[in-house]
């Protein structure tokens, strides 16, 4: 049994019953196929982030999507960039030091890319996590070059310790934040159809 025909069944079931919940959904197409729960309840939870199928309870406005679960992403982003800029400025030596070794790696190799993934493909079903991990990298590898290029032509900044660390992590910051935005216009649903 593919996808498609879970789909299939997901869609003929919704025709009958619109206003099923979640459970009920999975329940009755996972009996009328003889598939695993689990493997309905996925093609549901894809079909709903392709945005083929509406369920209730989700956000519906954006300040609702930024204080969800589905915007945690956000805050655990920005808390890593908060958390490299304390150990890169603050930790000098002692055991210490590999954490700031960590974090500054992620700070730089990792996070403008992730950032810029994120912004370019909102939507989460564009790539495996796999490409998101690659592309990711590559993407900060090209950034940081371009943020050091533009750093060499500011005659008050330069490329130093300072200026490298605020421009990076303003880069993240403003990168995520477009991201946060382009998410929640997606995640942005109508009116509820199924009011009692």
């Amino acid at each position: 049994m593919d996808s498609r025909d879970i789909r299939d069944a997901i869609r003929k079931a919704l025709s009958t019953n619109q206003c099923a919940s979640v459970s009920e959904l999975v329940t009755e197409v996972s009996r009328a196929l003889g598939v695993p729960r689990g493997l309905v309840a996925y093609e549901v939870m894809m079909m709903w982030k392709n945005g083929e199928l509406e369920l209730e309870g989700v956000p519906r406005n954006s300040v609702a999507y930024v204080f969800s679960v589905e915007g945690l992403w956000y805050w655990v982003s920005l808390a890593l960039v908060a958390a490299s800029i304390l150990a890169v400025t603050l930790i000098n030596g002692g055991p210490l030091i590999y954490l700031r070794y960590g974090l500054g790696a992620l700070m730089l190799l990792f996070m403008p890319g992730y950032a810029l993934v994120e912004s370019l493909y909102p939507r989460g079903d564009e790539l495996s996590p796999l490409e998101r991990l690659a592309l990711s990298i590559g993407l900060s590898l090209a950034v940081l070059p371009l943020i050091g290029l533009v750093l060499n032509y500011t005659p008050p900044w330069g490329i130093r310790f300072v200026p490298i660390v605020v421009s990076t992590n303003s880069v993240t910051v403003t990168l995520l934040t477009v991201a946060l935005v382009r998410k929640a216009r997606i995640f942005e649903a109508g009116e509820d159809r199924c009011q009692g």
